[in-house]
């Protein structure tokens, strides 16, 4: 599923200073924590990064899992244009549990707390990851109101009467895309962009992995160009969010809704693929830069102007920097030392 969008000078500001946030967010993952000072000993302090705990995490988080879903794809999703809960839900709950298992024992092998990669686990299901649903079932909504309102897509009938049938494919979807969000924000802007962060310029290692990112969803059936730019955007916008609040879990809640609301809510394709057990039947025909076309409303070039409103609003909201890469936390350090006391 933003344009580079680089963070503003006050980026490089204290990140005591709380953006206008509902409570307190969490700290600059950069950022030295009592076990990484040396008062409390170096048996505590995190360990330089080197190339096993990578390898390991590649191993565990990617190769496993990516081996599993090739060799039984075909037996869960007979037919790769369409999505089943039967296919979907347990390929993508194993995606998940080996990303955030390759996580976790990378946090133990280097000795740092999941929050330093952006994922404190307290924070999982709390008030940034709720307003990312929020967040993100309002923009698709948008979207699609907006191809509605040119004459181009219109809501046929009500899939789904049964509320029992009802109930089964929101939860089992919700559960489904929220594995997916899981496993693509762990993979492409959890560990990964914690190690860009230290190596390079934020954005920059932003852009990599967003670009990454886009690339994943180069053989979904039925995409388009304008579906795969969405993707990058998307990866950019997300990585502001992780820029300004500290933590993926809005990330995570936006991106399980946007796909939730597709699949399941409106019954429309999701980056190529359609969903079986949709609450909607739902038509869209006219040109493909503006109904989508065979992507879905994501393939939209209204889809890429609503991201770019969700990332001003982003901009808006969190206007302050919480993660930092290691140039801006080592200059941040020298300011708070250069300070008077």
């Amino acid at each position: 599923m933003g344009g580079a969008i680089r963070a503003p000078s006050r980026a490089s500001r204290s990140a005591r200073e709380a953006p206008l946030t509902i409570g307190a967010e969490s700290p600059n993952p950069l950022a030295p924590t009592a076990a990484s000072t040396p008062s409390s000993g170096s048996s505590s302090s995190p360990r330089p990064l080197t190339r096993k705990p990578i390898l390991v995490w590649v191993l565990v988080a990617f190769v496993i899992p990516t081996l599993f879903i090739v060799l039984s794809h075909k037996k869960l999703e007979p037919n790769p244009a369409v999505l089943t809960l039967t296919g979907e839900l347990p390929a993508r709950l194993i995606a998940a549990i080996f990303v955030m298992l390759g996580t976790w024992v990378v946090a133990r092998m280097e000795n740092r707390p999941l929050a330093d990669y952006g994922m404190p686990p307290e924070k999982a299901f709390g008030a940034r990851f709720w307003e990312g649903v929020v967040w993100g079932f309002a923009m698709l909504s948008a979207v699609v109101l907006i191809i509605r309102l040119t004459g181009h897509f219109d809501i046929v009938s009500v899939a789904l009467t049964s509320p029992g049938e009802i109930l089964k494919y929101a939860v089992g979807w919700a559960i489904a895309f929220w594995a997916v969000a899981i496993n693509e924000e762990f993979l492409f802007r959890g560990y990964l962009l914690f190690l860009y962060s230290r190596r390079m310029n934020f954005w920059w290692g932003a852009l990599i992995l967003s670009a990454l990112f886009g690339a994943a969803h180069l053989n979904n059936p039925n995409e388009n160009v304008f579906g795969i730019l969405q993707v990058v955007v998307v990866g950019m916008i997300f990585c502001l969010t992780i820029r300004r609040t500290g933590t993926l879990w809005l990330a995570v809640g936006f991106h399980a809704a946007w796909d939730w609301a597709q699949t399941f809510f409106y019954g429309t394709a999701d980056s190529g693929m359609m969903g079986q057990g949709h609450l909607l039947n739902s038509s869209s025909e006219g040109p493909k830069w503006i109904t989508g076309g065979g992507a879905g409303p994501e393939g939209s070039i209204i889809a890429f102007a609503v991201l770019l409103l969700f990332a001003l609003l982003v901009h808006l909201r969190f206007p302050n920097a919480l993660y930092l890469d290691a140039k801006e936390q080592k200059a941040q350090q020298q300011a708070q030392t250069a300070q008077p006391t």
